[in-house]
């Protein structure tokens, strides 16, 4: 189809195939990301357009997997603006269409959301779920656009974007996981750009654990949406994310060379639940250790917190529920409910507070430097 002949019976052939099945339109776009970034003819383009709203009757799913091929070619930038020319974006995609020419910044016009989506996702790894992220990281600077005198932000974005692809993961139905995964990097993918060497060994354990499983993803996400052509500044941030990954490779490491319990903890357990030694102790402590390894909880805490842990699960039979729910307090753990906490994890959000919040000043571009000091997040205590 690429190579068809700009003319007349070009594009009444193409209309006609169209009409009959129009996600033939995207078996185009696909073409164009896998051969180069050359469009088609001219004839080509104009059938597609007449023909583009057929996309909104055909089945969601078969949607879904007919554009995906074009999200993983090589040349997935001309493609994409291929099916913006042709209107299959606004018909697919309406928040993307939205940010076609939305400015970034007041200093440079050329800078809008759209081709910093498209270099984005061309940059990114191909790995679909990646590319999806890639493709709709910036959905929330819509909503968000706010004008002050100091110029253009988007406070919140990420949080919103990942709100606004729950709606249109229901229009678009995607596989569990995948659904998951997107969000996901959707939601968080400024925390790795607001790394700074302030941060303490206990705030990058835990940016590290919050963001497993996804974190390779997260990382290859942050570094694709480096667009800056200023001197300088793409090596700054690259050199950034390098250090935080070499760092919790580094905390990780020494971590498993150390016991993850404290000595101690049997003794506390015994106290806490007036038990005697016994079997169900390192019955416990083995239960303890599972959930550290899996990162259900945190390594190397303070007795209390695993008494908690216990108390909360409901490890230790026969204890009243009023010293249950004082253990959980003086751990610092909340009693939650369990089919609650699956469907926030569902929903690709953590528990606890995130150093992501981003500064008052600061639109969450990556290219562009935070006004005042990047948040360290959270201290040695987990605030």
């Amino acid at each position: 189809m690429l190579r068809a002949p700009d003319d007349a019976d070009t594009r009444s052939r193409v209309t006609a195939w169209a009409e009959a099945n129009p996600l033939i339109l995207f078996d185009i776009a696909a073409a164009i990301s896998d051969a180069g970034g050359s469009w088609p003819a001219e004839a080509v383009t104009r059938a597609a357009q007449e023909t583009a709203g057929g996309v909104k009757a055909a089945a969601p799913a078969d949607v879904r997997a007919a554009f995906e091929p074009l999200l993983l070619g090589r040349d997935v930038d001309s493609a994409l603006e291929w099916i913006r020319e042709t209107g299959l974006l606004a018909a697919l995609f309406p928040e993307l269409e939205a940010t076609v020419h939305l400015q970034q910044e007041g200093d440079r016009l050329h800078k809008d959301v759209w081709n910093h989506t498209k270099l984005v996702v061309k940059q990114a790894v191909r790995r679909p779920w990646v590319r999806w992220a890639a493709l709709l990281h910036d959905i929330g600077k819509v909503p968000t656009r706010t004008f002050t005198e100091h110029g253009v932000h988007f406070h919140g974005h990420a949080e919103v974007g990942a709100r606004m692809f729950d709606k249109l993961a229901q229009r678009l139905p995607f596989d569990r996981d995948h659904r998951r995964a997107v969000r996901f990097l959707i939601r968080h993918h400024l925390r790795s750009n607001q790394y700074s060497e302030q941060w303490t060994d206990s705030a990058v354990r835990r940016f590290r654990r919050e963001m497993l499983p996804h974190l390779g993803d997260l990382l290859a996400l942050s570094r694709a949406d480096i667009t800056s052509k200023r001197p300088g500044r793409r090596r700054q941030i690259l050199e950034q994310i390098a250090a935080l990954e070499t760092r919790m490779e580094a905390l990780a490491e020494a971590d498993a060379k150390l016991p993850p319990l404290p000595g101690g903890v049997g003794n506390a357990i015994m106290e806490a639940f007036r038990l005697p030694p016994s079997r169900l102790i390192g019955d416990l402590k083995r239960y303890l250790e599972a959930a550290v390894d899996s990162g259900a909880l945190e390594a190397r805490r303070e007795d209390a917190y695993y008494v908690a842990a216990l108390a909360r699960d409901g490890k230790v039979p026969g204890v009243d529920p009023e010293v249950a729910a004082a253990l959980i307090a003086a751990g610092g753990l909340v009693d939650g409910d369990a089919e609650d906490a699956d469907r926030a994890e569902a929903a690709g959000d953590l528990a606890g507070p995130l150093p992501e919040v981003e500064p008052t000043g600061h639109d969450g571009d990556p290219d562009r430097p935070h006004d005042g000091p990047a948040p360290c997040g959270p201290d040695e205590h987990g605030h």
